[in-house]
């Protein structure tokens, strides 16, 4: 798969050596020289050039690519990044990174974003998993609103609790992708039952959320 990273800081650049690990194609474009630290880096690609300007776009053959990360640390330039890659490029995937909570409500579809990444919120959210029982927890949204990754923690007093996954009546647009258990990351089947204790993976639609912590919630039984 091949990858261009606009913004060649250190989130850029630790994308881009994870990505290389996996076996990707990886190209750094950033416009300030003191950025491109080709050593730190020294697999991946490397463009000196203006993320926002077409021409550098078309250098950097971006409608060759299949991921785009538009991940300065300047919301404008990643929602121009995002908006030219999918509308001039057609770029299957568009991720995104907010610097300021308050411009979250802008990236979205409409300026080319399938998945924003939030690090104030990504964050806060980590702290809540870490010390949240019985709580529903959103970690991550899929094209703005659309789909969340949430994660729930069960208490030893859920309802759900030794009821096989299979027989809860999840609300619809709603997918357990995955139970964390003991250290170790269960891809849940239809037999498995549910352990107080388990870290349960959610991707689910907004509207379900309220529907989903209530279901699992220690005051109502499951139908």
């Amino acid at each position: 798969m091949r990858v261009t990273i606009a913004g060649a800081g250190a989130v850029g650049r630790s994308i881009a050596a994870e990505l290389l690990e996996n076996g990707h194609e990886v190209l750094l474009i950033d416009i300030d020289p003191k950025a491109i630290k080709i050593d730190t880096v020294p697999r991946a690609e490397w463009l000196l050039a203006d993320a926002c300007e077409i021409s550098s776009l078309d250098e950097a053959g971006l409608a060759d690519c299949h991921v785009v990360v538009a991940a300065s640390g300047d919301d404008k330039v990643n929602l121009v990044v995002s908006l030219l890659a999918k509308t001039e490029y057609g770029v299957p995937r568009v991720v995104a990174r907010i610097n300021h909570p308050k411009n979250e409500w802008l990236f979205n579809e409409s300026w080319g974003v399938d998945v924003a990444v939030s690090t104030p919120r990504l964050l806060s959210a980590l702290v809540e998993e870490a010390v949240s029982v019985g709580d529903l927890v959103r970690l991550m949204t899929f094209r703005q609103g659309q789909a969340n990754l949430v994660e729930l923690t069960l208490p030893e007093d859920a309802p759900v609790v030794g009821h096989r996954a299979g027989s809860v009546p999840w609300p619809n647009d709603t997918a357990l992708v995955a139970i964390l258990r003991e250290g170790r990351v269960l891809v849940p089947t239809a037999d498995d039952p549910l352990e107080a204790g388990d870290e349960l993976m959610f991707v689910a639609s907004q509207e379900v959320e309220e529907e989903l912590a209530e279901l699992l919630s220690p005051h109502r039984a499951p139908r």
